[in-house]
C-alpha cells in the first residue's frame, strides 16, 4: 500500500449534517498517519446550482475551507443537467485519485452512468434514503442499478446492509462502519445561558432537544404530537429543534395546528451545537429511519439522557434501559410516556446518561480511521 492514498469524495450537501461532519473530521485526522498506516489525502466535491462566477454560500463549502479540505464545485444549471458529467471527469483527471467515493444516490448514479467506475476504484457510501422530491425518488429507484458496479459499499448499520442485499448487492462487498464521535468539549456557561435566554419559556423549564436535518423521516411532527399530549397532561417543558431542511413549513404548520407556538423553538442551522446539548434536559430522536446518527452519538457524549425510536441502526448504538430509552417509531403517545417518565425520575435519567457517555468509547475517531483505511486497502488490492 502506498504511503499516501489520494481520495476524492463526492457528496451532495447543503448543510453540515452527520455524513458531511464525519467526512471533514476524517479528512483532517487522516492527513497524519498513525504508525503502520498510510496518510490519506482527501479532497471533496459538491454541487452548486448556478453560475461559477457566483460566490458560494453553502455551509458545507465554508466548513471544508475552515477544515483545510480542498473543495471542488460542480456547477449545474438545472435538474438532470448533463454538463455535470464532464465536470466530474475533469475534476477526477486533475486529482488522479487512488479511490473515488460517493455519498449520495445522485453521485452513485453519475459515477455509474458516466462510466467513470471503469477508470477509478469506486467506493459507494450508503447513508440511507430520503424522499425530498420527485428527482430524489427517481435516484433512489435507480440506486439498485447504480450500486452494482461499485467495488465496495460502506454502510452505517446492519439494517442498511440488509436493504442493500435485498437490492442485489453481494454481502461480501459490504462493510459496516458506524459513525465516529469526538469527546464532548466543555461549553462556557455564558454560551449555555445565551441558549436559555433565546427561548420563550420561564427559567427552569425542562428543555427537550432535537438536532437534525428537517426532513420527513426524522419524525418531527410525531415529536410535536407527543409534546401536545404532554401539554394536555400538564407536563411543563419546551422543545428546541436545531437544524434546517425542506420540512420546515410542515413543522411550522403542525406547531400552529397543535397550539404549540409558545412551546417549540426552531433554531435553524447552527455551526456549534455544543451549547444546545449542554442546555438540554433530554435529547429526543423520533426518527422513522436512521443509520448511525451523529446527533444521537453527540448527545450521548455530552451526557444528555436520550429517548430514540427503535429504528434502523439506533438499537446498535443505544440499549433500552441501559444507555437510553427506545420507543416504537410513529408512536407519539409512547414518546410522551418516555419523556414524562424521565422528567419525573431524574435519577433514572442521570444513570442512563452516565452509561451512554461511557458507551461512546466504542465509536472513537481512531477506530473509524483504521476501519476505513482497511476498506481502502481491500479496494486497492482488487
Amino acid at each position: 500500500m502506498p504511503g499516501v492514498i489520494r481520495v476524492v469524495s463526492i457528496m451532495e450537501a447543503q448543510f453540515v449534517t452527520g455524513p458531511a461532519k464525519n467526512l471533514l473530521e476524517f479528512a483532517q485526522r487522516a492527513r497524519i498517519a498513525p504508525p503502520g498506516f498510510p496518510a490519506i489525502d482527501l479532497s471533496a466535491v459538491t454541487y452548486e446550482r448556478g453560475e461559477e462566477s457566483k460566490a458560494s454560500n453553502n455551509p458545507f463549502v465554508a466548513a471544508a475551507a475552515r477544515a483545510g479540505v480542498t473543495m471542488d464545485i460542480i456547477y449545474e444549471q438545472g435538474r438532470f443537467d448533463r454538463s455535470i458529467v464532464p465536470q466530474i471527469a475533469r475534476i477526477l483527471e486533475r486529482h488522479h485519485p487512488d479511490v473515488v467515493q460517493t455519498h449520495n444516490v445522485k453521485s452513485h448514479f453519475l459515477m455509474r452512468y458516466s462510466g467513470l467506475w471503469q477508470k477509478y476504484r469506486w467506493i459507494a457510501f450508503h447513508h440511507g434514503y430520503v424522499t425530498t422530491d420527485a428527482k430524489m425518488r427517481l435516484y433512489n429507484q435507480l440506486d439498485r442499478w447504480s450500486l452494482r458496479k461499485a467495488a465496495r459499499l460502506v454502510t452505517v448499520c446492519g439494517p442498511f446492509q440488509e436493504q442493500l442485499e435485498a437490492r442485489g448487492i453481494a454481502a461480501e462487498k459490504i462493510t459496516i462502519r458506524h459513525n465516529a464521535i469526538q469527546p464532548f468539549l466543555a461549553v462556557a456557561p455564558e454560551d449555555v445561558e445565551a441558549v436559555r435566554r433565546s427561548l420563550r419559556c420561564p427559567p427552569g423549564t425542562p428543555l427537550l432537544l432535537m438536532v437534525s436535518r428537517l426532513s420527513h423521516e426524522k419524525g418531527h411532527v410525531d415529536l410535536l404530537e407527543a409534546l401536545a399530549i404532554l401539554k394536555r397532561r400538564g407536563v411543563r417543558c419546551h422543545l428546541l429543534i436545531v437544524g434546517e431542511g425542506y420540512e420546515r413549513a410542515a413543522i411550522e404548520r403542525a406547531r400552529e395546528r397543535l397550539g404549540l407556538n409558545e412551546d417549540v423553538t426552531l433554531a435553524g442551522q447552527q455551526n456549534d451545537v455544543r451549547p444546545y446539548y449542554a442546555a438540554a434536559t433530554l435529547y429526543l430522536m423520533p426518527s422513522h429511519s436512521e443509520g448511525s446518527p451523529n446527533a444521537l452519538l453527540e448527545a450521548m457524549a455530552a451526557g444528555v439522557p436520550a429517548i430514540a425510536s427503535r429504528a434502523g441502526g439506533i438499537p446498535e448504538i443505544m440499549t433500552d434501559g441501559s444507555t437510553g430509552v427506545l420507543v416504537p417509531p410513529r408512536r407519539p403517545e409512547a414518546l410522551a410516556d418516555a419523556v414524562q417518565r424521565l422528567l419525573t425520575h431524574p435519577e433514572e435519567a442521570a444513570r442512563l446518561a452516565a452509561n451512554a457517555k461511557k458507551e461512546t468509547a466504542r465509536f472513537t475517531a481512531d477506530a473509524y480511521h483504521r476501519g476505513l483505511v482497511e476498506v481502502y486497502r481491500r479496494v486497492m488490492e482488487l
